[in-house]
Formats: C-alpha cells, structure tokens, sequence
C-alpha cells in the first residue's frame, strides 16, 4: 500500500519520499539510477543523490526501478512510439506521390489487385482498403535502427526530483493539500484524493473542505470507515451517493446509481434527514438536481424509513409533491419586478451568489441610486465570498471592455466543450466597474500572506491562475487555460499516442498555422504530409497494440503567427473511451538528431479525456518580438461522429482561438504584484543562484539549493496562491 502512494508524491510534489532501508555502499547504483533519469529528462538533487549513496545497493535499486517507471510515465515514455516512415522526418514523400505508391502496391498484390481494380474504376479510391495505408510497415526495432542517438543539449529539459520526507508524512501532506484545495481538483486530482482520502482517513484532517467535489470523495472514505459524514447540504448527500457509484461528483453528469447496501442506505437517510431538520430551508436545493434527487429516491427506499421524515421530505420535492420555494426564485420576482435594489440586498445573504449576479445586477441598474447600492452591497460582502470567486470577478470585470460591433463570446465548460456566440451584452459602466476593481483588488491584498523575501522566475509571470482545476489537463509541463510560456528551440514536434479498448480507432495529428488576422496559411496532416513548414509522419488507422503521429516543424520557416495542433477523431472510440489517450510536444535544436520520440526533450505531455471528437490542448503564437510561446487551451469540441479533418473545422477553431488569445486572464503576475507590497524584498531570479535565506519562490520549476524553510510554489501546487 505504501509503495501505491509513492508515485502520487512524485507527480505532484516531484519529491521522493526518503528511502527507508539499511545503510551501506549505494553510491554506484544511486550514480547509475541518476544517468538513468537524465535519459529521460529528470535528475536527483543534490541532497538525494547523497541520502542514496549512503543506502544498502538493494535498497537503491529498488527505489530506482519504482521511480523510473513513475517518470517514464509521467513523460509519456511507458510506451512504444513507432512511425509510419520509418526516417522521419527525413525523406516524407509528397503526399500524392505516397497514395500512388500505397495504389501500385495494391496492383502488384494479388490478393488486393482485383479489389483495387474495382474501385479504380468507379473513379474514387478509399485509402484504408490499400493493404500498405495506414499500418506500420516496419517494426519498433526497424525504426531506432535507423535514426542516429540524440546528441544532448543545454536546453533539454531537466525536471529536479527532490529530497522529500518519510513516505507516510508526504502522503498525509499531499492529502491535506489536495483535499483543502480551495479550487476545484481537475480528474486527476480527484481520482488521486479518492486514494489518498482511503489511507489517511484515520489521520490529520483538513481544517476545511470548502470545494464540495472534495468533500464528497472524503466523504466516501468516511463511510467505508463508518466516520462520521461531513455534510451541510442536501447536496453534498447526493454527490457522496454519485461517488458511490463512481459517477461525476461535479453533478455537471447524470448517475446511473447502483444499488446500495442496507448500511449505506441508512447513513444517506441519516445525513439527508439531518441537513433538512436543522435548516428546513435547505429543501430548496433539491429544485436544482430534481431528476438525479428522484433516481437516488428510488435506490434509497425512503418509505421505508419513516424514522426520518425530513428525509422523506427531500424526495417529496424532488417528485413534485411538496413546495420548497428557491432564495434564487426570490431573487427572480424581485428582478421581474425592476427591484434591482432589493434584489442586491437580499443577495447579500448568499455573497457567493451576489457576485456572481454582479454584471446581471450592474445591467438591469436603471438610475445611478441602483447602481451605487448594487456596488455597495458587493463591498460589504467581499470579505465572505472565496478566493476563488473573488479572483474569478476581477478576471471578468477586467474583460467587460467597450465592445466592438463583431465581438464574440467564448463558453468553455466544465468538461472543456467550448462554443463561441455574439456578445449582445450591454457594457458595464466605468465608474462601477472601476470601483468594483478596486474593492476586488483590496480584498485579495488583504488575504495574501507576507511573503518574506518574494523570489520569482519571470517565466511563471503569464501562467494563468488556477481558478479551477477543471481549467488543467492531468500531464508533465501542464500549465492553465490562458497561461503562455516561453518556447525556445529550431525544432517544435507534436506527438499524439492512443491505444483502442475494444474498436478500430483512428486518431489524426494535424496543425493548423493562422496568419496574424486567423485566416489559414497552410496546415499538416495525413491529407498534407509536407510544406514549407515542416513534416507528417503518416497516418495510422488502427491501434489495438497503441499508435503513435507526430509533427515536425521548423519554426524558423513558420509563414503564420499561429500553430495549432489539434487530435480529431476520425473514426472510432472517443477519448473518454479509449484505453489510454495523450498529446504533447518536444522542442529540440536540428543537429541533436535522434529517434522521433526523445523523453527528454518532452516539453509537455498532457492526458486526453475529453467529451469532443476534436482536442485543442494548446496554440503557439509568434509575438511582436519574433519570439514563439504557447498559449494553453484545453479544448474539445463537438466535431461530427466519424471523419473529422482539419480542413473542416478551420473556421471554428480560428473563431474560438481568437476569443482566447484576446481575452485577458488573471495570471501570477497579477497576484506577485500584490505580494511585492508586503514583501520585505522582491528579485527576480536569475537562474542560477538561490538566496542563503529562506524565501517564498514561484517559478516553473523549483531550483536546487534552496533555502529548507522557504515555501515554494510551482505549477504543481499553484492552487496555494489563491487566498481562502
């Protein structure tokens, strides 16, 4: 059991929980598992490196061979990549010139000649009845024989694994971290919490759980262990039944539920009969999920319980039979009847609620008096609303802007679907918008901690904050939707690996590259294996033993301002559907050569699991200064069910890359800026040389030689950040 969490302590914190075992000679083996890890892109710290050269040889290896098959994973390195030509990215043929090779095989096999024949006739041809298209015609071996090893380089990436502490304290850490996040745990961090909650839930517990997806999955491990739930609401019961069921905790879903055991079914009455005795007006949360309320009335058997009447009273509004009137519905009546005043007030008693009303109220303000009540009423309560909504209002009151005749909206989901529609919204009037800002500003300056001496690398500036996990794919390098980083390097390669569950799936790598105006220059794909721009490794159509594409670019002959990769799904499983699915890309210089898959120049790697046919993990975008950086999307949209191509979607994506790229996220920048003014001092680090003191350092990575007592922030816990 212990060894099971080891892996979660590395990927999220990349420390190696201290190796307990006997003393004795390990510094060869802790030297060779060191090279090891430089293969595929990490290193050991300093201070591990020596904690392991003092350890017995078995205990070295042990620890070795556990923690490299975590990072190979982590880099997308567990599995094979094989390419369909077989040099590439040398001697990709023309495409035309490809199909009609792939065409005069099938005529000179008699086996498929006739069938060929046939086809060629009627005057069209189908690529997947060519015996040659789209299967690897070579073997794994076949093709590292003929690429030359990679030539290392300065700017290879090198993730620090870090000298952690005993196992059971980081994995209870980790758990504290995750289940008192104040933002929303992507699916990932869910399903890390579910086990970490099980193995922790007779330990130290988190002050507070103040995201409800979290509260549920604890709550799980309560049960099983007969604790006492944690629940406040009706619907912190119904998210506790849709664990049980391994459903969707966000509710965003629908459950099919299970049937549930006696205990269980007795513990969920408890709770539920609990909540309405002691707030019977907390009734009216069941108007929000009525359907799901009904399906897990069914399983519960209330009836048969008339022990617990307010139990009974939930499924009884849930089918209709019992009124409990919503603070949202009094809300609407006084705003049906142009009260917007009264409205605010009353919204003072749910500030959460209030603020997130606040551009509806602003916009149905008919007289300055309105105005000034809704903006004082947003003043007196911003210091109960969460960090979390806080930050999320100041990001929308900075974008509501004067708008332009053409302006769009983008809508992104909590499950990544994105879709763009015209803004008809009125504009929210300077002075409260200014006046808003400035209350939003004050208040999450209030929170902030003292930071000390404040230590920053510039390059974490642009991240965007974390406002919800739901915003981040699970991966190696994953930073937020609307972050940009830096991307240095001749060479920029997409990769995309999947392996079918049960079906024939095809997967298609393509890119997209945009002029300045989102109009297309050209793209890359199985349809165009090759441009000025760079190269395709050639289409696979099938993956029950996992498949891989890649795109090779050369950003020094890009012809456009942006690159967008992006995964359709042409026939087949989806990515939720899938065994396992992921994207990512690797920068490297032309003359370090190597295999088309190379762990360490993997820059990010990045799950797919997604409700669309098209993913869109992220754009690159050349600056005003020629410099490339990555603009983080973590897309799907819908697509069509079978065949989607990028020339089909050219219009959809360049509509909704440019809602993305012009809107303004709140980023780190913003919360450092506000840190700087209680900081007793504030550098931007160099790179190189770490203080002797102990600082509070935000970076992409987190250097070695810190100080033991600074607090360090990287995108793997960025989430601490946002104030409570």
């Amino acid at each position: 059991m212990v060894h099971r969490l080891e892996p979660l302590v590395i990927r999220h914190a990349r420390r190696l929980p201290v190796p307990s075992g006997p003393a004795g000679q390990g510094g060869v083996l802790a030297r060779q598992f060191d090279a090891a890890l430089l293969s595929v892109g990490f290193k050991l710290s300093a201070e591990l490196l020596e904690r392991l050269s003092g350890l017995a040889e078995e205990t070295v290896r042990q620890v070795a061979a556990r923690t490299l098959d975590t990072v190979r994973e982590m880099v997308g390195d567990h599995v094979r990549h094989n390419v369909y030509f077989v040099d590439f990215p040398a001697n990709v043929p023309d495409t035309l010139d490809f199909w009609m090779r792939c065409i005069t095989e099938a005529l000179a096999d008699d086996a498929s000649r006739d069938r060929t024949l046939a086809r060629l006739s009627t005057g069209v041809i189908d690529l997947l009845t060519l015996p040659s298209y789209g299967t690897y015609q070579h073997t794994y071996a076949d093709m590292l024989a003929a690429h030359d090893e990679l030539i290392a380089a300065a700017g290879d990436r090198m993730t620090v694994l870090h000298l952690g502490g005993a196992l059971e304290g980081e994995v209870t850490a980790l758990y504290l971290a995750l289940a008192g996040s104040t933002t929303p745990l992507g699916e990932e961090g869910l399903r890390d919490l579910r086990l970490l909650a099980g193995h922790c839930v007779g330990g130290p517990q988190p002050e507070a759980i103040p995201v409800r997806e979290n509260r549920a999955v604890v709550n799980l491990a309560r049960l099983d262990a007969g604790a006492d739930l944690l629940v406040d609401t009706v619907t912190d019961v119904l998210r506790l039944a849709c664990a049980l069921s391994d459903g969707d905790v966000t509710l965003t879903e629908p459950t099919r539920f299970r049937s549930l055991s006696r205990p269980v079914r007795r513990a969920l009455l408890a709770a539920l009969d609990a909540v309405v005795a002691q707030v019977p007006a907390k009734l009216a949360d069941v108007n929000a999920h009525r359907e799901m309320f009904k399906r897990l009335g069914e399983r519960l058997h209330p009836h048969e319980h008339p022990r617990r009447p307010h139990a009974a009273d939930v499924f009884a509004v849930a089918r209709g039979e019992k009124r409990a009137r919503s603070f949202e519905s009094h809300v609407e009546e006084l705003l049906g009847a142009h009260d917007v005043t009264g409205a605010a007030q009353l919204l003072t008693a749910a500030p959460g609620k209030l603020f997130r009303s606040l551009d509806r109220l602003l916009r149905a303000c008919r007289t300055q008096e309105e105005r000034d009540a809704v903006v004082t009423a947003a003043e007196q309560v911003a210091p109960q609303v969460s960090g979390r909504v806080l930050l999320s209002v100041r990001e929308h009151f900075h974008n509501r802007l004067e708008q332009e005749a053409d302006e769009r909206r983008v809508f992104v989901n909590r499950l990544g679907r994105a879709w763009v529609t015209a803004d008809t919204r009125p504009p929210v009037l300077p002075p409260e918008r200014k006046r808003l800002i400035a209350a939003l500003d004050a208040e999450t300056c209030r929170r902030l901690p003292e930071p000390g001496h404040l230590l920053i690398d510039p390059d974490v500036l642009d991240v965007a904050l974390p406002l919800s996990g739901k915003a981040t794919a699970a991966g190696l390098g994953v930073l937020p939707r609307g972050s940009l980083s830096p991307v240095d390097g001749e060479l920029l390669r997409f990769f995309v690996y999947w392996k079918q569950t049960s079906h024939s799936t095809d997967y298609d790598l393509s890119a997209l590259i945009l002029d300045d105006s989102y109009a297309t220059t050209t793209w890359l794909s199985y349809t165009n294996l090759t441009e000025l721009e760079g190269e395709h490794s050639g289409d696979i159509t099938n993956a029950p033993d996992g498949a891989s594409e890649f795109i090779n670019l050369r950003l020094g002959a890009v012809r456009g301002t942006f690159i967008v990769p992006q995964v359709n799904i042409f026939s087949g499983e989806g990515f939720e559907e899938v065994e396992e699915s992921f994207f990512g890309f690797m920068l490297r210089e032309t003359e370090q050569q190597g295999r088309p898959f190379e762990a360490r120049t993997v820059r990010m790697k990045s799950e797919l699991r997604g409700p669309g046919r098209v993913a869109l993990p992220l754009a690159f975008q050349r600056g005003s200064d020629g410099r490339w950086r990555a603009k983080w999307l973590h897309l799907y949209l819908k697509g069509a069910p079978s065949f989607n191509r990028v020339e089909g979607n050219r219009v959809s994506v360049a509509t909704l890359l440019r809602g993305l790229v012009e809107r303004d996220y709140l980023t780190v920048r913003y919360l450092t800026d506000l840190m700087a003014g209680h900081a007793t001092a504030t550098t931007l680090w160099d790179g190189k040389t770490a203080p002797d003191e102990p600082v509070t350092y935000i970076g992409l990575e987190r250097p070695d030689g810190l100080h033991p007592d600074s607090r360090v922030i990287t995108p793997e816990n960025l989430r601490d950040l946002i104030p409570g």
